[in-house]
């Protein structure tokens, strides 16, 4: 028998997931958030490995996905998230200079940030073309 307030109104789940779904949406998440690492250290640092950005990404991916699914607010997630990214910066990098590794945090944020807008924005303006 269904959750129902009334008879034509029933409360259903927000949202069904299956665990390949959120797999794949952490792991799409962290690679975003690789490539911005690495836009972010190639800034800073100049001609770095690439493959050191894999290290930075996955555990702000992880924060965010099940702070969402949580329903935790950003005000909790963010932070976190950047306090992580930070961590993983410095030990990834082998940074040991506090304002070069706050520094590296700021400039993959502002990266992140504007990347997302772009793609957005794309992905908006193709979803609304003419048929």
């Amino acid at each position: 028998m269904p959750w129902y307030v009334s008879s034509n109104v029933y409360l259903v789940p927000a949202q069904t997931a299956t665990p390949a779904a959120v797999l794949g949406t952490t792991a799409l998440f962290a690679l975003f958030l690789s490539l911005t690492a690495h836009l972010a250290a190639r800034n800073l640092l100049g001609d770095v490995d690439p493959r050191r950005a894999l290290y930075v990404g996955p555990l702000p991916a992880v924060v965010g996905v099940v702070g969402g699914a949580f329903a935790v607010p950003p005000a909790v997630t963010v932070p976190i998230a950047i306090v992580l990214d930070a961590g993983m910066f410095r030990w990834s990098y082998e940074v040991e200079k506090p304002r070069l590794i706050v520094a590296m945090t700021v400039v993959h944020l502002v990266i992140t940030v504007l990347l997302s807008v772009v793609i957005g924005g794309v992905v908006l303006l193709l979803s609304t073309r003419p048929t």
